[in-house]
């Protein structure tokens, strides 16, 4: 199976979530590359791709792209200001899908990424101010480990990699181990 990790970044966080994604992909016949440099997606069985939230949608870059991904598999991924379960993540979330037309899209990942100081100061001016300005004080240090082990469940979900083992000497009952 040969796989697509296509990235957006402003601040380097969804760049660290889709190394990290990469990293965590058990298929040797992979690619990761910026938006800017991503080759044509007809091309792969999986694209995985990750953007920012501006204005409540993908970047402006990761749209584009997300348009030409007509087929295939699709998983997506992305850095936000807001609060993890979110209405304002949710709703960047719905925008990427829709952006995302004939592609089958199998499975999705979000966390908070730190916003750059400058970035709070400018939107703290505005009027009226983003949603996600009440978030982003605990964005800092996003994404973490924590993100990324739940990335690591929200890609074997998807089928993209195995589901973790339960550590030796745990008693597995259903989806739990104990």
């Amino acid at each position: 199976m040969k796989q697509l990790v296509v990235y957006s970044s402003q601040g380097g966080n969804t760049k660290k979530l889709a190394e990290e994604l990469f990293k965590q992909l058990p298929e040797e016949n992979k690619d990761i590359a910026p938006v800017a440099e991503a080759p044509d997606p007809s091309g792969y069985d999986v694209v995985c791709v990750g953007f920012w939230l501006k204005g409540g949608e993908p970047d402006p870059a990761a749209q584009a792209y997300l348009r030409k991904c007509k087929s295939g598999k699709v998983f997506l991924f992305a850095t936000h200001g807001a609060a993890p379960g979110s209405t304002a993540a949710a709703r960047g979330m719905n925008a990427a899908r829709e952006l995302v037309d004939g592609a089958t899209i199998i499975g999705t990942f979000s966390c908070q990424g730190e916003v750059p100081e400058k970035v709070i100061q400018t939107a703290a001016n505005k009027d009226p101010q983003p949603p996600w300005l009440k978030d982003a004080a605990s964005a800092k240090g996003h994404p973490d480990g924590t993100d990324f082990m739940n990335l690591s469940e929200a890609l074997a979900k998807a089928g993209l990699k195995p589901k973790p083992e339960p550590p030796k000497g745990s008693v597995v009952t259903g989806d739990h181990a104990m």
